[in-house]
């Protein structure tokens, strides 16, 4: 949902984990939808992918895990929604919205 909320206001963003499922949460699509963003060509991805040095900064959602090869510029320890209901999706894409435009 960062990567998708973060496009929508102009921003070149990537979103990836540590342990990526085959497809985008039914919800995340679902919430991202409903705010109008789009969600063609989004896709999981694996965070080895990446390199903290080809962006402008590296913000890590939390969710418990740490990428030691990654260096991080901010965590904002955010509950991972998957698996939960459509409202934890809505509010963190709220939170995340927030916290975007804090930037």
């Amino acid at each position: 949902m960062a990567e998708g909320l973060a496009k929508a206001m102009g921003h070149e963003a990537d979103s990836a984990g540590t342990h990526p499922s085959g497809n985008i949460a039914k919800n995340a699509v679902t919430v991202l939808q409903s705010r109008g963003v789009s969600t063609t060509g989004m896709k999981p991805k694996n965070v080895d992918g990446f390199a903290s040095q080809d962006y402008d900064m590296v913000i890590s959602m939390g969710c418990g895990v740490s990428c030691p090869a990654m260096a991080i510029d901010q965590d904002w320890g955010l509950e991972d929604p998957v698996g939960g209901p459509l409202s934890l999706y809505e509010a963190t894409a709220d939170e995340i919205q927030r916290r975007l435009n804090e930037l």
